[in-house]
């Protein structure tokens, strides 16, 4: 099993955290993506996968 630990940061009235290079690398660098970050309840487990947005000038707002 591979593991990574990442901290996290305080910024504002929210935290934030870095995701691993190796988790990025079958990305393609010339799209932009969202993060999303799933929870399963049945396996007390979370899980990150990534949307393709459709936007190209930045995060949709409405997130």
């Amino acid at each position: 099993m591979v593991e990574f630990k990442r901290k996290l940061y305080k910024r504002g009235s929210s935290f934030e955290t870095t995701i691993p290079m190796p988790i990025l690398m079958l990305l393609d660098k010339n799209k932009k993506y969202n993060v999303v970050f799933a929870y399963d309840e049945d396996s007390n487990r979370w899980y990150i996968k990534f949307e393709e947005r459709g936007d190209k000038k930045g995060l949709d707002k409405r997130l």
